[in-house]
């Protein structure tokens, strides 16, 4: 579910010298607010050599949670929160977390649902007016189901290649949700609505733009009051209201494919006010997230229901699992059993969670470093097969 891999090659094209800033080990310090007992957990020893293997391969940093009902929460990290000035990564540390947001979108377009706001076979028309619905096909007849499903057809703007030169040229920009939009403009839809499924970040910013319109503040606004808050995500946050926060681990590239990574901590501005990616978490708070959503802490049995329900791409994909696209959320077939997911990246950070409904469990990480050779080990079938190997019994 990657946003970004279409600018590997091109990333040579960029200014590839920023200079690291002096940066005290006090900036990165962070805490849970409970006593941490993975030193306990008799998975502990297999879980920190795999985080140890995969920084030896080259990946960075790397965070990672892994839930299981009998044993409990284990967390750990390995590798550099920030090269420059040699720090540890800690398993608090945020990081850009990015496309997982859609779940997050999903379960708060679900929830406004329930409340009675709108039908989600309701039209995206009859809330949204303008340009992005008259110059956008599809999205005068998708339904926000649709939408939520990546069954519109609408086309997804970062695969323009205008959008793809003017965001290369200028990395550090901050783009509103109109400037993406507009490259969505007056472009051939995929398919007829409701026909097939293909990924569109496109149709996760008009999301965004309905919870705007339907409650009257910024989208992430209603994340904090419905989803954040309740759930205690305290590390959490929409990176709209501080793009690089404090304690934000540095981001890193493989730009050679030579694992000699440059810094791109500030290369994220596509998201930061769009709900189709832009949020900063850790693993720990993403494992809180969806075991709350999986036990009907956030929205309702049915509507949960609904999210789980599967359409099957027609084109298949044969470098990743098996896959079906649920509302906000994904269905991979893998060796170890079904797991519902979803993962995201930015310039320089990569993570997934993953939750198996057979036994409950769930495993997340973030890595803060991502493309060329460190992508065989965070984010491809392989990858994602060794870490669920030894993460799930």
């Amino acid at each position: 579910m990657s946003k970004w891999r279409w600018m590997i090659p091109i990333l040579l094209l960029i200014n590839s010298c920023r200079k690291g800033e002096e940066i005290t080990p006090a900036f990165y310090q962070c805490n849970f607010s409970f006593s941490d007992s993975s030193s306990t957990n008799p998975n502990h020893i297999p879980y920190s050599v795999l985080l140890h293997n995969i920084t030896s391969n080259g990946v960075v940093g790397i965070t990672l949670s892994v839930y299981h009902p009998q044993q409990g929460v284990w967390m750990g990290a390995s590798g550099k929160a920030d090269l420059h000035n040699n720090i540890d990564m800690q398993s608090c540390n945020i990081s850009r977390v990015g496309s997982t947001v859609k779940m997050f979108t999903a379960t708060t377009v679900l929830k406004l649902a329930e409340e009675g706001k709108f039908h989600l076979d309701d039209k995206i028309s009859d809330y949204l007016q303008g340009d992005v619905i008259t110059k956008i096909e599809n999205a005068k007849e998708a339904t926000i189901r649709q939408l939520l499903q990546h069954s519109s057809g609408i086309y997804n703007y970062i695969q323009n290649l205008q959008f793809q030169t003017a965001s290369l040229n200028d990395l550090i920009r901050e783009w509103k949700p109109a400037d993406l939009l507009k490259y969505a403009y007056n472009q051939k839809a995929y398919f007829k609505q409701g026909q097939d499924v293909r990924y569109s970040n496109t149709g996760y910013i008009l999301l965004g733009l309905l919870i705007e319109k339907i409650e009257g503040k910024p989208f992430y606004k209603v994340f904090e009051e419905k989803i954040f808050i309740p759930l205690g995500l305290n590390m959490t946050r929409f990176a709209s209201t501080t793009p690089v926060p404090d304690g934000i681990v540095r981001g890193y590239v493989d730009m050679y494919s030579n694992l000699q990574v440059i810094e791109t901590t500030y290369f994220s501005g596509w998201d930061y006010y769009t709900a189709d990616g832009g949020l900063i978490s850790n693993p720990y708070d993403l494992t809180v997230f969806f075991k709350a959503l999986m036990n009907g802490k956030i929205i309702n049995s049915n509507s949960l229901a609904q999210m789980l329900t599967w359409k099957t791409p027609k084109e298949i994909d044969s470098e990743f699992f098996p896959i079906s696209y649920g509302l906000g959320i994904f269905k991979i077939e893998t060796p170890k059993g079904i797991a519902y997911m979803h993962s995201g990246d930015a310039i320089g950070y990569y993570a997934n969670m993953l939750y198996f409904p057979e036994d409950t469990s769930i495993v997340a990480y973030a890595v803060n470093s991502n493309y060329g050779k460190i992508d065989q080990q965070v984010s491809t079938k392989e990858a994602i097969g060794k870490i669920i190997s030894v993460t799930k019994p």
